[in-house]
């Protein structure tokens, strides 16, 4: 696909961000990633390898690596944020002086703010003002970094509410193995990708706990049902859930065997502790914490979420799995629809 070369900054180098910045410097765009650890990125300058978070595989030659933030944003036609949602109002924070005017703001982390409660589009929009929503758009997918670093075929959304926008963001990303669809509802967007987590996490417990593909196919169907209630209690369209960045990512997340968010439900259902599974884990798994916020806007909506529940209750009330399993099962008979 021919495109015109965009100006981006990936701001944040781990998995994802890094593998972005590979796809976005290997399609010809000029491309600079910020890296929070400043050892890792002279490292990454040096070695065209990120170690940390994405080993095995070379970076772009064309791909500028950098650990100062007013460097990476100088400039810039669009910038992508992929730093975990829980630090991105301080990024945010640090950023928004030197965003400039008509810069297309693509958030491709997945998850909701403790707190707050907010998504990432609310945050920018308290952050830099109502007008930058215009040039917002919402990056998502059922997408494993390794495989899309590795060049295999995968498929993702760009959702904004300017359609000038979302098909930039499509046109940049887009290649022969990479293929990029546009959204108009950015709210359902980040609310799969938040919420996928931990339906994903419950995913993982099931497996752990021994339970049989019976189980996980009914979890998942049942999870993007409690995704699309709480979706369309904010607004969301019914149809997104059905998409890429509903049941295309809840499917790959609860399943892969490369999801963080599912090996830490493996690890809890097979009879580990939380604090024991984090120790041993180099990145995130956002789902822990969005646990929590989705479990509180839940509340707050008045919007039913067993599921999300009994995650929560595991994560952070030490409710013992297969009790939580128990009274899932237990819950009073009713209609599926």
């Amino acid at each position: 696909m021919r495109t015109s070369r965009e100006r981006v900054a990936v701001i944040g180098g781990g998995s994802w961000g890094t593998a972005l910045a590979h796809v976005l410097a290997g399609n010809g765009h000029d491309t600079v990633l910020w890296v929070y650890e400043q050892d890792l990125a002279a490292e990454m300058s040096s070695t065209r390898v990120n170690s940390l978070y994405l080993p095995g595989f070379t970076l772009d030659p064309a791909l500028a690596v950098t650990g100062s933030l007013p460097e990476a944003l100088a400039d810039r036609t669009m910038i992508i944020l992929v730093t975990p949602v829980q630090v991105m109002r301080s990024v945010l924070s640090q950023a928004a002086a030197l965003v400039g005017p008509g810069t297309i703001l693509v958030n491709a982390s997945k998850g909701i703010e403790l707190g707050t409660l907010n998504t990432v589009s609310q945050i920018c929009s308290e952050l830099l003002g109502e007008a930058a929503l215009e040039g917002y758009v919402a990056l998502s997918g059922p997408t494993f970094a390794r495989e899309v670093a590795a060049g295999l075929p995968s498929l993702i959304v760009a959702a904004s509410r300017s359609e000038q926008c979302a098909r930039r963001v499509q046109a940049a990303f887009s290649n022969p193995v990479f293929r990029a669809y546009t959204n108009s509802d950015v709210i359902g967007v980040e609310l799969g990708g938040a919420v996928k987590n931990v339906i994903a996490i419950a995913a993982g417990i099931c497996d752990g706990l021994g339970f049989g593909h019976n189980a996980r196919a009914a979890l998942i169907t049942r999870g993007l049902s409690e995704m699309n209630r709480l979706g369309l209690a904010m607004g969301a369209q019914h149809a997104t859930f059905a998409g890429l960045a509903g049941m295309g990512d809840l499917v790959l997340t609860c399943t892969g065997d490369l999801s963080r968010n599912r090996t830490v439900g493996y690890k809890l259902g097979q009879g580990m502790r939380l604090a024991d599974i984090l120790a041993e884990m180099r990145m995130v798994a956002e789902g822990i914490k969005t646990s929590e916020s989705v479990y509180q806007l839940a509340c707050r909506l008045g919007v039913e979420m067993p599921i999300v529940e009994k995650v929560f209750q595991i994560l952070h009330e030490d409710k013992p799995a297969k009790q939580a399993v128990s009274e899932l099962m237990a819950r009073d008979l009713k209609a599926e629809m």
